[in-house]
């Protein structure tokens, strides 16, 4: 009797602990995504040099597999990719900006008790403070559970509307689109042919998102802009990319800082997307018949 007593006391305890205001817990977390159907898209492009769907392979890898640290507390997280040496430094304009596009660079603060998260983020050149409101995705809770780094996790699925200013929601186009696109392409002149990479993919209209989630650490947080599930949240799975926590660590020893940043031009989450899919758009005209990776770089004035 006193040993349950006892125990029941301890759990109570640890729950109040993880409550307190001081609370800080860090995970970290390892993102990564799938590229083997672009690169299937790739080697079925006759108008693409072997030796530059090999240097695109190379960097794609390094831009899709990526660490990031997350620092949170009952209340807010930040979200910030692990500091390393940035592989796209020499990479043309196409790739810089396909890197920018694939989770990295800057903070992603979310603060879960005002419903709100702020971006500090490069795009070009140009430094953004993107402000506005969490996603509320409908989470719909599922019987399955698994044990991720020894947690008990619990699985949660959403649809929603991919962005199109994140370059891993693209897939590679249908293939009836793939067909009827190669047709037109082979009816022109050499010169004039497409070797565009983004010609080769399209957004779909949504994506099913998995979550895996554990309510043995009760903060409302997990990565990227992903939350409100009675848990953290330890893995995402959209079908192409995964984010899966390595390690967590709770009331470290050294307390990450977790404040938004203040840098940059603010700027609401529609507009960073319409600026980006604009220019988006001018990098694609601008570099037709340069391989997908012309060395023309797009900056915004200002």
């Amino acid at each position: 009797m006193y040993k349950v007593i006892f125990t029941l006391v301890l759990a109570l305890a640890s729950f109040m602990g993880l409550h307190a205001q001081e609370f800080q817990g860090m995970a970290v977390y390892e993102s990564k995504t799938s590229t083997s159907d672009f690169k299937t898209r790739m080697e079925g492009n006759k108008n693409m040099a072997p030796d530059m769907q090999k240097m695109i392979e190379e960097r794609m890898k390094k831009m899709f597999e990526k660490t990031f640290i997350l620092n949170f507390n009952k209340s807010a997280s930040i979200y910030k990719e692990e500091e390393k040496l940035d592989a796209s430094a020499q990479a043309g304009g196409g790739m810089r900006m396909m890197s920018s596009m694939t989770g990295g660079g800057g903070t992603y603060y979310k603060n879960v008790k005002e419903k709100s998260y702020t971006i500090d983020k490069e795009f070009m050149g140009k430094e953004f403070l993107i402000k506005d409101s969490l996603p509320n995705l409908q989470w719909k809770m599922e019987g399955e559970t698994r044990v991720i780094g020894g947690y008990t996790c619990y699985k949660a699925t959403a649809v929603k509307a991919p962005s199109a200013t994140d370059f891993r929601n693209f897939r590679p186009k249908r293939e009836e689109a793939k067909k009827e696109e190669d047709k037109k392409e082979s009816d022109k002149p050499a010169a004039e042919k497409k070797t565009n990479f983004l010609d080769a993919v399209e957004l779909p209209k949504e994506i099913t998102i998995t979550a895996w989630y554990t309510p043995e650490i009760p903060v409302n947080q997990g990565p990227e802009g992903y939350w409100g599930l009675p848990g953290l949240i330890l893995e995402v799975n959209d079908g192409k990319t995964i984010i899966l926590c390595s390690k967590v660590v709770l009331n470290p020893k050294e307390k990450g800082e977790i404040k938004p940043s203040t840098k940059g031009k603010v700027i609401s989450q529609k507009e960073y997307d319409e600026a980006v899919v604009k220019k988006m758009e001018e990098f694609r005209e601008m570099n037709q018949g340069r391989g997908g990776d012309g060395g023309m770089q797009i900056r915004f004035g200002g």
